[in-house]
């Protein structure tokens, strides 16, 4: 049965060919997020380029056996008489004359004498290639190079920035030149494609106070040792059974193996069947419980730096973030395994019971890089830095880390203050823009609200559990904010006149009906409240 291209993965492949049209020497990304269908994609280029010149030699290349499997099925599948081939040890296959071939860079860094001749490398995970030439991918590009001076190179990523979150088509050392083509998740959300990701505050968070930076990463051993706190893992997976219960399939990303191991025995201790995976596992042994999991065999599964890439299981419907990571890259492929539909779409997944994926952040992951479908890339070169948003511990506003002063409240920072993640860490938006969603209201609070150079106003902070909503009204301004305060303090059961200062109106807000639930959506790194339903009345008439 034919395979039919998504719109967009059709005009991902028309944007390459117009791009090498007008850059014939460049080498150029493809940036589709996971669950885009790269492979189909891949396949598609393959069989282009073959129908256009049917001498063409192919080789897709890429580091974990799983993609090397898929991605040859996939085009295999497409094109059953495809002169396809494998060369990796790991799937004991060593087919190296084939004119489309599929191979796993640590079986052939070092055999380009017999591969031979190739006129386009697809690298398929590019964000993996690190920017040392004598690493292994390093090697076997400048050696085919030699072969062929004039051979293309394609970059597949969901991610176009290296683990050290510097761009692949950014520096001195960039093997990349641009972007030919690039969508986003949220796109493929909004397009129904992938499954919408909802984030809940975690009481229960990971410090990183004290632990050092090398190499673009927390020290692993230092990390261990801060993660090594039972009762903080016992709370964390208080959370996680307290969110996940009734959800079909857990995958928790923890800080090292003992860490992996210590999750897995609290979620068993909590009636939960549960596993772990991790690099000192057996092959045959970590495929087993992989495939056991995917089959559905126990609801959650631990891992140490194993799951981040490669790994297809569309049932997932929970991540638990429990490693903290400077890594823009390991941020965004964490969250991506839990993006794919049960099934070709949003509908069909629903259907199967899959109609969104919760990212539960112990980590901080999101405050540190920001909404996963708008992250912030530091550029090579530029040091750690300070998470990109912050906390203000007076008035909980999320501002900019680079801030001394905080604009809302005028609290001081002092310099140099070690990074602390407090328990509104996973408050900022896991997506920039989303679905507007109700939440109960447990406390709702006004404030005068002072900007310098500008009227005042007046804050609204409602406590939605442990999170503070914010809403701004402004009873002393003209036109259409006026308008709109009028509008909230009517709604609300306020008397007439409205109140014409600020004073006036935080004297007379015992006038107002209390607020049960808020509506809010994603704007940005922020939320903002959109709706609200109000307390029902003394008589028990519902709003």
């Amino acid at each position: 049965m034919a395979l039919t291209l998504r719109p967009y993965q059709e005009a991902a492949c028309t944007s390459l060919f117009a791009y090498w049209a007008a850059n014939p020497e460049s080498n150029p990304l493809l940036v589709i997020p996971t669950g885009g269908g790269k492979s189909l994609i891949l396949a598609t280029l393959m069989r282009q380029f073959i129908d256009i010149e049917p001498t063409t030699r192919i080789v897709q290349i890429t580091h974990v056996k799983e993609l090397i499997e898929q991605n040859y099925k996939e085009l295999i599948g497409m094109w059953p008489w495809a002169p396809a081939g494998i060369f990796s040890a790991s799937l004991r296959r060593r087919e190296a004359s084939s004119q489309i071939l599929f191979a796993g860079i640590q079986t052939v860094y070092n055999k380009t004498a017999k591969i031979g001749h190739v006129d386009l490398l697809m690298v398929d995970e590019a964000h993996l290639i690190p920017p040392d030439a004598k690493t292994m991918y390093g090697k076997f590009i400048a050696a085919l190079k030699a072969i062929n001076p004039n051979m293309l190179i394609l970059g597949l990523t969901a991610t176009p920035y290296r683990l050290d979150s510097g761009r692949l088509d950014e520096g001195d050392d960039k093997l990349f030149d641009s972007v030919a083509y690039e969508i986003t998740i949220r796109d493929l959300i909004e397009m129904g494609y992938l499954v919408p990701l909802i984030s809940k505050a975690t009481a229960s968070t990971i410090s990183v106070k004290g632990v050092s930076r090398s190499g673009g990463e927390f020290n692993a051993k230092q990390l261990q040792l801060v993660v090594d706190d039972l009762e903080k893992t016992k709370a964390a997976v208080d959370e996680i059974v307290s969110y996940g219960h009734d959800r079909r399939s857990w995958l928790c990303f923890c800080s090292g193996v003992q860490h992996a191991h210590d999750v897995a025995a609290e979620i068993r201790s909590r009636g939960f069947t549960c596993e772990t995976v991790h690099g000192d596992l057996t092959s045959g042994e970590r495929d087993r419980i992989i495939r056991d999991f995917k089959a559905g065999k126990f609801k959650a599964l631990t891992n140490a730096n194993v799951l981040t890439t490669g790994f297809n299981d569309p049932r997932i419907d929970l991540l638990a973030m429990l490693r903290p990571t400077l890594s823009t890259s390991l941020y965004v492929q964490m969250v991506g395994r839990g993006t794919r539909c049960i099934g070709p779409d949003i509908e069909s997944s629903i259907r199967n019971g899959k109609a969104d994926c919760l990212v539960l952040d112990f980590a901080g992951n999101v405050r540190r890089h920001g909404p996963v479908d708008a992250v912030e890339v530091k550029k090579p070169g530029k040091g750690e830095g300070d998470a990109p948003v912050k906390e203000c511990p007076s008035c909980h506003s999320l501002i900019l880390a680079g801030l001394r002063e905080c604009p809302d409240c005028g609290h001081e920072f002092e310099r140099n203050v070690d990074e602390k993640l407090t328990a509104t860490a996973a408050a900022v938006p896991i997506i920039s823009k989303s679905t507007a969603q109700f939440v109960e209201v447990t406390e709702r609070t006004f404030f005068r609200h002072d900007k310098p150079g500008g009227k005042p106003s007046v804050r609204v902070e409602y406590l939605c559990g442990l999170v503070v909503h914010k809403e701004w009204i402004c009873p002393e301004h003209d036109g259409f904010a006026r308008d709109r305060f009028a509008k909230f303090w009517r709604d609300h059961g306020g008397a007439e006149p409205t109140p014409p200062t600020i004073d006036a109106t935080l004297d007379r807000v015992g006038e107002l009906r209390e607020t049960a639930e808020v509506r809010i959506r994603a704007s940005g790194r922020y939320w903002e409240v959109c709706g609200r339903k109000l307390a029902a009345r003394e008589m028990g008439v519902a709003a």
